[in-house]
């Protein structure tokens, strides 16, 4: 197997990971604050729609790391 492409195997799994993280959180803040979500989409301003969705992703993570 050729150095590359262990790394764009490992590349490519790393961004899977990331993609349903995000999409699985986007889910959650839409079902959990759909107010955000709306102010965000009719002011244009998505600022708060970041914050609430990686305040959602520090909290499942810690979460998670205080499960383990």
């Amino acid at each position: 197997m050729l150095p590359w492409q262990r790394w764009s195997a490992s590349l490519f799994g790393v961004v899977a990971v990331v993609s349903v993280l995000l999409a699985a959180s986007t889910v959650w803040l839409f079902l959990t604050s759909p107010v955000t979500v709306a102010n965000a989409i009719n002011d244009g301003d998505v600022s708060p729609l970041v914050r609430t969705l990686a305040e959602s992703l520090f909290t499942a993570l810690r979460e998670i790391l205080r499960y383990l």
